[in-house]
């Protein structure tokens, strides 16, 4: 490239070299003005590109799309070697599904052209939206002269020596295409003329196709974008590269630059992690980006708090936003004036688009379809632009040879939204057919809901891996998420956007039909389930399918529904053991729960819950005795969350690991805490007067959460059960632990189990052990303990009538040296 370059500067007069030096800094100085802020995805407001520009997976793949690996830097685009698929071809093609970042990496290499940061070999760049093309009269013809000088860039001097020298180095251009899908959608490169020469008039398209295949400027740098699904010939592709959208250190990158302030931040990627839907959108920056604004205004008009915010965002929120960002997008853009269009404005402008695209929805959940032929297309009366709205992304149809044309909808919960949007704007569907993807949730032999509507029936929830080839309808998500929508269009939010699209009577009999259906659904479902007389509780095992009605209940955002739900919680102890619940669905249940006026024992273990999930169990704390959140990747930040709430509160009795004042027991085994959720936790124990057992097993809270349980234990006056295996407790903390007990009266079962206690630690357990006469079982399996300290122990039995047993498995002991022991029934070696 040096040498190519410095031919170009010895091969060129010094006159001319300044003619296209000025013009070269002019066009640096347009593509840095253009390239310096980016339109938002609305319309509606300009962000500076260096501040919000972020990276994306970009792969290079071969000609049937197969990888051949990752993209180091945008520089390797443009290199001479790097995934190269054929030497003649010109055009480097850029793919990708809408909303995935095209447009924002041309106007990042523009933007690194006008400083100067690129291959300093190009000395002109060419930036064009596609759709400019289609703006042109049949019979209007240009030469390309007056393509790139009149249509984009004149040279202030001499244009014909600055296009002279760029007919003699074309290599020193760089153009950049954006947008093929956008051009006429008949429009086919291979059928346009050829037009070789530079100086003969042809048609605008003609132009660009005979840019990209060659015959036009051959040798220059030439990148084409277009949506997935579009295709260019073979003999045009130098490389092929798929945009993939954000990996997850990308996202982080993004979430960074729009909340530099890091409690903000910190919450927002907690959110999604709690968030499976959300998080997997945010992969798409656009919907990254609505995702992310959703979250700035959610913050902006809702403090963290105990308390139940004003204002919520719900999943439908987001959608009405993807919807409305796509609608606006087609809006024609003015350098002078923004869309300045209100959400109303553009929902009844497309009224029509958003039915016809509904009606492929609901057909295609209907038959079990996620890819739409021609005739299902038409069959909706979907019209040529409502295709160019980019809710639908072309692929090929399958069994056809891949010469026709299918659709299908960008992410599959979005076609869930259309076919939910369906349901509620077709003045046609009744109660029955509005209903119907509830009944479509059930499982074989479950029984059904004792209702006047269909039955609010199970999702298949715990699954294992799928078998290649296997219906990807037998996961009922998708009609789940259908309700799901439902819910959230007929919630009395949303009606005053919905009342242009819909008749308020329609409205009317719609929700009142779902509302009851809901309420009967819920009453009924746990009526039907077993019931097991728990340690003075009624307890019932929920199943996945509560987990859904409460999503469906949340989406409504109805203290009114909330209310009744609340109502149909007839038993005292709700356990949702294993039913997939992620953190979000804290908000769900806690939107429920707070409107309880009993109390409640709640047991959460074996989800995947984490600190989010108990941020969102704040509102209804106060109406617990008992919160088991074992299993659940609950950290520090988590603990120190459920401190303060079990110390406000006096009623909790159980935590599994057991907690404070009023609550009996807290059980939070095998989470992420450490020594300082463990020093937070122990003195809300210390503090409770009512706690009956803490469950605190498979942490890491080491021996300084040891000594803090210890001055937890000392004269403690109900805490019964304490487990505080596997925790990295080793000598310090053992011992702090062994003299904590000499003045205890309440403990009588302490599991102390795969530790690192050892002789040490046992000769303190001993010493306790001669005073201590209440504590009945100590479990000590899987520790360091040897023959010598376990004699210490035998030995401490002498004095002691209380305990039943001393469970050593697992320890440093040979089975020869354990039958020393064997009269002492209350030593259990092996």
């Amino acid at each position: 490239m040096v040498i190519r370059t410095r031919a170009v500067q010895a091969a060129v007069s010094p006159h001319n070299r300044g003619h296209v030096s000025r013009y070269t800094q002019k066009l640096r100085q347009q593509l840095g003005l253009d390239s310096k802020f980016i339109l938002c995805y609305a319309q509606k407001e300009e962000l500076l590109l260096e501040e919000m520009y972020t990276d994306t997976i970009v792969e290079l793949v071969g000609f049937r799309n197969e990888s051949l690996g990752l993209l180091g830097s945008l520089a390797c685009l443009l290199d001479h070697s790097t995934g190269v698929l054929s030497e003649q071809g010109e055009t480097i093609f850029i793919f990708g599904d809408a909303g995935v970042g095209k447009s924002m990496l041309l106007q990042r290499l523009q933007s690194l052209w006008a400083a100067g940061l690129l291959d300093a070999e190009f000395k002109f760049f060419f930036h064009f939206r596609c759709r400019v093309f289609s703006c042109f009269k049949e019979d209007d013809a240009l030469c390309l002269q007056d393509l790139l000088f009149k249509h984009y860039c004149y040279p202030e001097q001499d244009p014909d020596e600055v296009f002279a020298f760029l007919l003699r180095f074309p290599h020193t251009a760089l153009f950049t295409f954006d947008g093929l899908d956008e051009l006429h959608s008949d429009f086919d490169l291979s059928s346009v003329p050829d037009t070789s020469s530079p100086w003969e008039p042809a048609h605008p398209l003609a132009l660009l196709a005979n840019l990209l295949s060659g015959k036009l400027l051959k040798g220059a740098a030439k990148l084409l974008t277009a949506r997935t699904g579009i295709e260019i010939p073979r003999q045009l592709l130098r490389k092929k590269v798929f945009l993939r959208g954000f990996s997850p250190s990308h996202l982080r990158a993004y979430t960074q630059r729009v909340f530099p302030e890091p409690a903000v931040r910190d919450r927002l990627l907690a959110h999604l992690e709690a968030n499976p839907n959300l998080c997997s959108l945010c992969a798409v920056p656009l919907f990254c980006w609505i995702v992310f604004r959703c979250f700035q205004h959610f913050h902006s008009v809702a403090d963290i708090s105990t308390q139940l915010p004003d204002c919520t965002v719900t999943l439908t929120d987001v959608f009405l936003l993807i919807t409305e960002v796509h609608l606006n997008r087609t809006q024609p853009t003015s350098l002078v004036q923004r869309n300045t269009r209100s959400r109303m404005e553009t929902f009844r402008a497309g009224g029509a688009a958003l039915r016809s695209l509904g009606r492929v929805a609901h057909r295609g959940m209907e038959k079990n379809l996620f890819v739409f032929g021609q005739e299902d297309v038409r069959a909706a009366e979907v019209q040529d632009g409502e295709l160019q709205l980019g809710f639908l992304r072309a692929v090929p149809e399958q069994g056809l040879g891949g010469d026709q044309q299918a659709y299908e909808f960008f992410h599959v919960t979005l076609q869930a939204f259309f076919t939910a949007f369906f349901l509620v704007a077709d003045d046609k569907v009744g109660t029955q057919q509005l209903l119907r993807f509830f009944r479509e949730c059930g499982l074989p032999g479950e029984a059904a809901v004792e209702s006047c509507y269909p039955s609010f029936l199970p999702v298949r929830c715990l699954r294992g891996p799928g078998l290649a080839g296997e219906d990807l309808f037998k996961n009922k998500d998708h009609f789940q998420f259908t309700n799901l929508f439902l819910c959230g269009l007929l919630s009395k939010a949303k009606q005053k956007l919905l009342r242009h699209l819909v008749p308020a009577a329609v409205l009317r009999r719609k929700r009142k039909a779902l509302w009851a259906h809901l309420f009967a659904s819920l009453r009924a479902h746990l009526k039907s389930l077993p019931r097991l007389q728990y340690e003075g509780y009624n307890q019932v095992q929920a199943m996945p399918t509560f987990i859904w009605m409460l999503r469906c209940i949340y989406e409504t955002q109805s203290e009114k529904v909330g209310r009744l739900a609340a109502k149909g919680i007839c038993a005292n102890y709700l356990k949702l053991t294993y039913c997939n619940a992620c953190s979000a669905d804290c908000s769900a249940l806690s939107f429920v729960l707070h409107h309880l006026r009993k109390r409640l024992a709640l047991d959460l273990d074996n989800n995947n819950l984490n600190d989010y999930g108990v941020r969102e169990l704040q509102p209804c704390f106060s109406r617990l005795t008992v919160i088991r959140l074992s299993v659940n990747q609950i950290t520090d930040s988590g603990v120190k969350v459920l401190c303060e709430e079990l110390t406000k509160y006096k009623i909790l009795t159980f935590l599994g690991y057991v907690f404070l004042n009023s609550t009996r027991s807290v059980v939070l085994g095998e989470n992420k805490i450490t020594s300082e959720g463990g020093k937070c936790l122990a003195l809300a124990v210390k503090k409770s007067k009512s706690i009956f057992e803490v469950g605190m097993w498979g942490n890491r809270i080491g021996d300084e959460g040891a000594k803090a349980f210890a001055e937890a234990l000392r004269n403690h006056p109900s805490l019964t059960n304490l487990s505080l295996a596997f925790n990295g407790i080793s000598t310090e903390g053992g011992k702090s632990l062994a003299q904590a007990l000499q003045w205890n009266t309440s403990l009588r079962i302490f599991w102390l189990t795969k530790n690192e206690l050892d002789d040490e630690v046992a000769e303190s357990l001993a010493e306790m052990l001669k005073v201590n006469q209440t504590l009945k079982h100590l479990w000590l399996i899987q520790n360091q303990i040897t023959a010598k300290g376990i004699a210490q122990l035998a030995d401490a039995l002498q004095r002691n009538t209380g305990i039943m047993e001393i469970c050593l498995n697992g320890n440093l002991i040979k089975p020869e040296e354990a039958k020393v022991f064997q009269d002492e029934k209350r030593i259990v070696c092996f």
